[in-house]
């Protein structure tokens, strides 16, 4: 009978039974999942009960204590869905209306990863808003900051003020996307969804109590504060000891803890967009046809016999026309529609044409498809480690109970890695250590972008341009756009700190192990 257990109950039954037998339990429980095979042929499961290269068994105090986790296949998150990596064509892939010449093609691979099968609806933000007011109750300025700009919606010569009142909070839209939200915000909800998906992956191996109560200001459960040893409440359990000492907090090399979740770069949003993955299936290696949008053909209109002649997105038609005449309304939405409307695409994601533009990671730059890497291409790296005192020991967490970081230091980054610098934003692009010339007009103390796409002085006086270091790519088209920008290869940008009433993001995760993930 314990042989026909799935992998997943073992892994479920290991961390029950770890409390009750502390030291042979996780040995024990070893040998019953290498026996039963699941998963891939390669990665863990076929590492066995003894190391290959020393003869040593894994999991025993006799040995050292090397444990090796029971947990070797990453386990979906919730909301996500699973986006297989390959390769792909990323850019234009129709006549560039916009003359901006800023995306031109190219063949680039990206590693699988998740995505969120729908973009962030109201309600989860409203969630996430929940939580600050509740944790952080000496601290209004952070709620207050992480508040969606409701004003987004007016217009000059348009009545929209019952958007502006009722869009975000009204029951009526809370499956609807979530709009007004600027970068800066998107980044730390994905931020404060991984603690608290994390938190609640603690909480059902039985690891933490949930004590919402005791959880004020600093005093919040974060992820990277728990491995570094600086979360202390509400502590149920640790995982035991193979010394026999007590015992231990769960690490990154358990398996229990996800990987971080966070705004997609635009070549893993481009790419789940496309999921060109509906078009290979019957030809390996060989794509049977490329997209103009996330479905087959030129035509934006469903072409089934059952469904013909609906829309497949939720755009502007024409100038005036956002939803069709009353009694056959082409999209059935003025402005937005909830997060799961229409037909999904072949990886089963919704909405990623139309509805409202995403947010993603990266950087803005015009060479952007020329300046770039084979492999998961961004544009955006800031290298950054933990703070440390003069013991070695992690300088103690912020006021939010977040880690603090620095920049590598340029001794740190040629020691390391033989980088000569940690933030490479401009790389290639008129930093000084990687650019052609050297004039008057570029001066090594002239920060970021400014030195290549100049600011003007302190007075706003001078040269300037919409460019710089804070200017983020977004995508997808939203529901006041023409069908142009529903194309997954074009791309817009906008200052970090700007919103607007077409514009949301949904989250993604990168995939560690196979890139094939658990078929």
């Amino acid at each position: 009978m314990i042989l026909r257990l799935s992998i997943e109950k073992i892994k479920k039954t290991q961390m029950k039974i770890k409390f009750l037998f502390p030291i042979t339990a996780i040995a024990v429980l070893t040998i019953l999942i290498s026996s039963c095979g699941g998963g891939n042929s390669v990665g863990n499961n076929a590492l066995g009960t003894h190391s290959t290269t020393t003869g040593w068994m894994y999991n025993s105090a006799e040995n050292g204590g090397f444990e090796v986790s029971g947990f070797n296949e990453q386990e979906t998150g919730p909301g996500l869905v699973f986006i297989e990596g390959g390769a792909f064509q990323m850019g234009r892939v129709e006549q560039d209306v916009m003359y901006s010449w800023d995306n031109l093609p190219r063949r680039v691979t990206v590693s699988s990863f998740y995505m969120d099968e729908t973009e962030v609806k109201n309600v989860d933000y409203l969630e996430y808003l929940n939580w600050i007011k509740r944790v952080f109750i000496d601290m209004p300025q952070i709620y207050q900051d992480a508040l969606p700009d409701t004003l987004s919606w007016r217009r000059r010569l348009a009545y929209n003020e019952p958007f502006v009142e009722y869009y975000f909070r009204s029951p009526m839209y809370y499956t609807y996307p979530v709009v007004g939200v600027n970068w800066i915000q998107a980044s730390k909800y994905c931020d404060w969804r991984t603690d608290r998906v994390n938190e609640q992956r603690l909480v059902d191996q039985g690891i933490l109590r949930f004590a919402p109560e005791e959880q004020t200001g600093a005093e919040n459960f974060n992820t990277e504060a728990y491995l570094a040893g600086q979360y202390d409440i509400a502590i149920e359990h640790g995982l035991p000891s193979l010394t026999g000492e007590g015992e231990r907090r769960v690490a990154m090399e358990d398996g229990i803890l996800l990987p971080r979740y966070q705004l997609p770069t635009e070549a893993e949003w481009e790419y789940a967009a496309l999921a060109l993955i509906g078009n290979s299936q019957d030809s390996p290696e060989r794509i049977w046809s490329h997209r103009l949008y996330p479905w087959n053909g030129h035509y934006l209109r469903k072409d089934t016999k059952s469904e013909l002649g609906r829309f497949m997105a939720n755009f502007q038609r024409g100038r005036g026309d956002m939803m069709g005449v009353a009694g056959a309304l082409n999209d059935n939405g003025s402005i937005t529609v909830p997060v799961d409307s229409y037909w999904p695409n072949d990886f089963g994601l919704y909405c990623m044409a139309g509805n409202v533009n995403e947010w993603v990671r990266d950087i803005y730059r015009v060479n952007s498809s020329q300046d770039v890497e084979d492999f998961n291409p961004y544009r955006g790296n800031i290298f950054m480690v933990k703070e440390k005192d003069e013991n070695g020991s992690f300088v103690a967490k912020d006021s939010l109970g977040q880690m603090k970081y620095r920049e590598m230091t340029e001794e740190e980054s040629m020691g390391r890695h033989n980088y000569r610098q940690a933030y490479n934003v401009n790389y290639k692009d008129g930093d000084v250590q990687s650019s052609v010339t050297d004039g008057d007009w570029l001066k090594e103390d002239e920060p970021g972008s400014s030195r290549m796409y100049k600011q003007g002085n302190e007075n706003g006086v001078g040269m300037s341009s919409l460019v710089t270091d804070k200017t983020r790519v977004y995508k997808g088209g939203g529901w006041r756009d023409k069908s142009y920008w529903l194309v997954p290869g074009n791309r817009r940008f906008l200052d970090e700190k700007e919103s607007r009433d077409d514009l949301g993001f949904r989250c993604s995760m990168i995939r560690l192990g196979s890139p094939g993930g658990n078929r």
